[in-house]
């Protein structure tokens, strides 16, 4: 297993969108490993494939708080959603930063698990967000893009000036 390098927004590859998985092989449970371990480490609560740069539909989700509780969907697709939700989120691609973006307070997701099975979650709360987030991603948005201008722009500052300290 390893740690991957999470990218950081405004990062131009954060903005490719995911090709579906055909081939659910021994190559893909590594991702998930190693993109698990890398959620965990950061931490975070989700994590997509996107965000280490690998474009494909996959993301690891653990909300629990024991976190020992990791939900892999491959090729999710959100079949059904309702609600509204005013949970703040937060993204390993933007350190620091944390907004209320409008989503749905519950969804159902058809996807498939990292061997193939096909299965339906039915999520709500901070799952249903977190999952949301990371499809987003799959998407090729980022939560800050759901902003206004002004908010994003300082954002950009607020990430630009972490940098130039940490450098």
């Amino acid at each position: 297993m390893a740690i991957l390098n999470i990218l950081r927004y405004p990062d131009a590859r954060l903005h490719k969108v995911a090709l579906p998985v055909t081939v659910f092989d021994d190559g893909l449970r590594a991702l998930v490993r190693d993109m698990t371990e890398t959620m965990y480490a950061a931490p975070g609560v989700g994590l997509a494939a996107t965000q280490v740069d690998v474009h494909k539909q996959v993301i690891v989700v653990d909300v629990s708080e024991r976190r020992d509780s990791t939900v892999v969907l491959v090729n999710p697709e959100v079949v059904d959603a309702s609600g509204v939700s005013d949970i703040e989120e937060g993204c390993l691609s933007v350190p620091g930063i944390y907004e209320t973006v409008e989503r749905a307070e519950r969804v159902r997701v058809r996807a498939y698990d990292q061997h193939g099975k096909s299965f339906t979650l039915e999520a709500q709360g901070l799952l249903s967000v977190c999952i949301q987030h990371e499809m987003d991603h799959l998407k090729g948005k980022v939560f800050v893009e759901y902003l206004s201008p002004l908010k994003q722009q300082r954002i950009r500052g607020k990430l630009a000036k972490q940098l130039r300290k940490s450098a």
